[in-house]
């Protein structure tokens, strides 16, 4: 009986181990070949498969390279931001594929097929995350099915117009004490030589925290510092092959992660509180973000009842809070940080942008009717974020799909070059690489020829809700700099978009500031 047991002990350990290893063989050899023999036979082109890593060797060293100096003043920019995507794209043409890891990535650039994507959400969900993005930022982004829809529900209130329209006091509060610093400094000797990406930073992180919080950007100066540290560590880490529960071996890194995000949930966690003990004692909600976000959770609770599923936890208000944090901040700041080395460099539309603003608001401080009647200035916000978007979105296939002259099979990524196509010629022009806001003065519509060429919020029903968050914050600020300032770029400026998960300034972005 004892040898029949470990006899049966040993063969179910054997079978265990060889499917623990099938999988692997499968996952990392079997299945890439299969997927790369069914994506050729589409008429589809890329390099050959290479074990476990696939394209990510050779793009991390184009990317290393392309980073390692600044490029010319010009906004042809892709062959820095996406070299690897660029060289493929030009090597095999725009029906293409690349590898990310043991996973084929297929370019797709044709504008029906990227409207299609983007609406057909259950058809192309978005790209499971990497788990160590899960510590930067999940919520409403990141979602998808039910869940998501829930949490659509309960937050779109707190972005409708008439909500942001009472956020602008905050958003005229932070933005003129960044103007008073900056006329400190000018004030001394008439001009003065300085890099505004860390004070637009400070500002849009200003900015959330008063309007999401209620609170002033000193209290919650920490929660953008951890956020923003968490996101170079993220990014240093996704440059790598993820190996599953790599996450959980206690690694340095693991172990700095884990407590940078455990240090945001109970800052986060404090605030949340607060509010509530406030509610409790009879306070009315505040008229910021995360009020307006408790109001219609606690809306949606009453009409649904508080049952498992129905309205958020306290975990899920955490991660919707740091949503707020991370995408608001970092979009509206890279709006404002490229529209202003465009200006910079183009002085006759940062003189039209002038013009406008103080035909329509003066001396005075900017109203919101007034704002959101800004023509000019719409059409280069509209312009930096053709030319300086996000490089890339990533969705994927959740079963087999037709395309035009292709299908897909379930479980390939799909690869929306945002860049790319936004700086496409056949697309936009021979043109497509200047700086040229006037192709969108009737519209983006018109610019765009009614196709779907010009996505820098996503699209269909996942479009970013907080896009409109973002355009109100950006004119709002860029209107306040226009009517105090004239501004240049320093020759000591060094052109060098670079990605972490959005388009950055690698070195900084130094501009001249004179007094008006």
């Amino acid at each position: 009986m004892e040898v029949s047991v470990s006899n049966i002990g040993v063969v179910l350990v054997g079978i265990i181990v060889t499917t623990w290893a099938w999988r692997v063989v499968n996952w990392l050899w079997l299945r890439p070949k299969k997927l790369e023999r069914y994506l050729r036979q589409q008429g589809l082109a890329g390099n050959s498969y290479r074990f476990l890593v696939g394209d990510l060797k050779e793009r991390t060293m184009m990317l290393t390279q392309a980073y390692s100096q600044p490029m010319n003043l010009s906004h042809d920019i892709a062959p820095r931001v996406l070299p690897f995507e660029y060289h493929s794209v030009n090597t095999y043409g725009k029906n293409s594929f690349i590898w990310a890891g043991p996973v084929p990535r297929v370019n797709i650039a044709n504008p029906e097929d990227l409207k299609d994507i983007l609406t057909k959400i259950e058809d192309f969900p978005k790209l499971k995350s990497n788990p160590y993005v899960k510590l930067l930022v999940t919520g409403t982004a990141h979602y998808e099915g039910e869940k998501w829809r829930r949490h659509r529900r309960i937050i779109t209130p707190a972005f409708h117009l008439d909500k942001l329209k009472g956020m602008l006091p905050a958003f005229y509060l932070s933005s003129s004490e960044m103007i008073k610093e900056w006329e400190s400094l000018v004030l001394k000797e008439g001009s003065c030589e300085l890099d505004v990406w860390p004070c637009l930073e400070n500002l849009t992180a200003d900015m959330i925290s008063r309007s999401a919080f209620g609170s002033s950007y000193k209290e919650g100066r920490k929660i953008f510092q951890l956020l923003r540290e968490q996101l170079q560590l993220v990014t240093k880490v996704i440059q790598n092959v993820y190996i599953p529960g790599w996450r959980f071996v206690p690694t340095k890194m693991n172990k700095k992660m884990k407590g940078i995000d455990k240090e945001i949930g109970g800052l986060l966690m404090g605030i949340i509180n607060k509010r509530e003990e406030r509610i409790r004692a009879g306070e009315a909600t505040k008229d910021d973000l995360l009020g307006n976000l408790m109001e219609s959770n606690l809306k949606e609770i009453k009409e649904h009842g508080n049952n498992k599923g129905v309205g958020m936890s306290m975990d899920d208000m955490i991660e919707e809070c740091k949503l707020f944090y991370f995408a608001g901040q970092e979009t509206t700041s890279l709006l404002l940080v490229w529209t202003m080395v465009l200006l910079g460099q183009n002085q006759i539309w940062q003189d039209r942008a002038r013009e406008e603003v103080l035909q329509v608001f003066g001396s005075n401080k900017p109203d919101f009717d007034g704002i959101i009647h800004l023509k000019v200035v719409t059409m280069i916000l509209h312009e930096v974020l053709r030319l300086y978007p996000s490089p890339l979105l990533v969705r994927t296939t959740s079963k087999k799909t037709e395309f035009r002259n292709f299908s897909l099979p379930a479980g390939v990524e799909v690869a929306l070059p945002m860049l790319l196509i936004h700086h496409d010629r056949e697309l936009w022009g021979d043109d497509a690489q200047e700086f040229k806001p006037e192709r969108f003065s009737e519209g983006v519509a018109k610019a765009t020829k009614n196709k779907f060429t010009y996505f820098p919020f996503s699209g269909g029903p996942r479009v970013c809700i907080g896009q409109n968050f973002a355009m109100v914050g950006a004119k709002l600020a860029i209107s306040l700099i226009l009517q105090h300032f004239t501004f240049e770029l320093s020759p000591s400026y060094a052109h060098a978009p670079s990605a972490t998960l959005n388009l950055h300034p690698q070195f900084g972005a130094h501009i001249i500031l004179h007094k008006r």
